[in-house]
């Protein structure tokens, strides 16, 4: 399983990637996060699911962007281009890898402004290679494991809030996500775009750098749920015996 956000707010977009791979007993550590520097423009692509397909549609993909027949100027002819070589690698190996009892798995989440659109841009695509715009209303999405990152980004992200709030509560959901779930884990690989700067900015984060700052949080959630308003609880805490029921034990 991997963890991939994307995140969109009026400054710019943060994309923040774990670098796990687990192939039956086997665990490695590989990018899942690729930054793309073109002539109209920057964007960065992340990728989930079964990772021979996710290697094999990028390698089309990247032969295709090195070497483009029509001009990329807007963000969408990039996602329509990766979505045909989803449709590709599906035509060469979903047969096969449905036949072996493996599903063809791959989403991908593509961010970024290119010479003609008006704003950075977040797309969220499928397996199908159908995609939707990710726009202001749920200012994020996560691709892989999802469950346990979304809550904080739900009470939190508002597409109004700055690059650096965005990437503080991005990385509290993937620490939560590395807490529950035992396949994702450091390192992070983070990519920054500042709007209209037309370049992506990239960081790998070890385990070490964001210690304190996870260290902080939790004990600062304990703390939170100790001073939490609980005069609710006293009607039923109050019912409990002042004293432990003695349990019989018979020989």
């Amino acid at each position: 399983m991997s963890f991939c956000l994307g995140v969109k707010v009026k400054d710019g977009l943060v994309g923040i990637a774990d670098t796990r791979v687990i192939s039956g007993t086997e665990c490695i550590i590989a990018h899942k996060v690729s930054s793309y520097h073109i002539k109209q423009g920057a964007f960065f692509l992340m990728t989930s699911g079964l990772r021979s397909v996710s290697d094999k549609a990028l390698t089309y993909f990247n032969d295709l962007i090195d070497d483009p027949k029509e001009p990329y100027d807007r963000l969408f002819k990039a996602v329509n281009a990766f979505a045909r070589m989803i449709r590709r690698a599906a035509k060469e190996d979903k047969s096969a890898l449905e036949e072996s009892g493996v599903a063809f798995d791959i989403n991908a989440l593509i961010g970024g402004q290119l010479s003609n659109d008006k704003e950075h841009k977040l797309y969220l695509v499928y397996p199908e290679g159908n995609w939707v715009e990710i726009a202001d209303g749920t200012p994020y999405h996560i691709i892989g494991e999802g469950g346990y990152g979304k809550p904080v980004l739900d009470r939190t992200l508002d597409c109004r809030d700055s690059l650096r709030f965005a990437l503080k509560v991005g990385c509290l959901a993937f620490d939560s996500t590395r807490i529950s779930a035992a396949d994702v884990d450091f390192p992070i690989d983070v990519v920054l775009y500042n709007r209209d700067s037309h370049r992506i900015i990239e960081h790998r984060y070890e385990g070490v750098d964001l210690e304190a700052s996870n260290v902080w949080w939790q004990d600062h959630l304990r703390k939170s749920v100790h001073d939490l308003p609980a005069e609710w609880t006293d009607d039923i805490i109050r019912k409990l015996p002042e004293e432990p029921l003695k349990m019989s034990v018979n020989a």
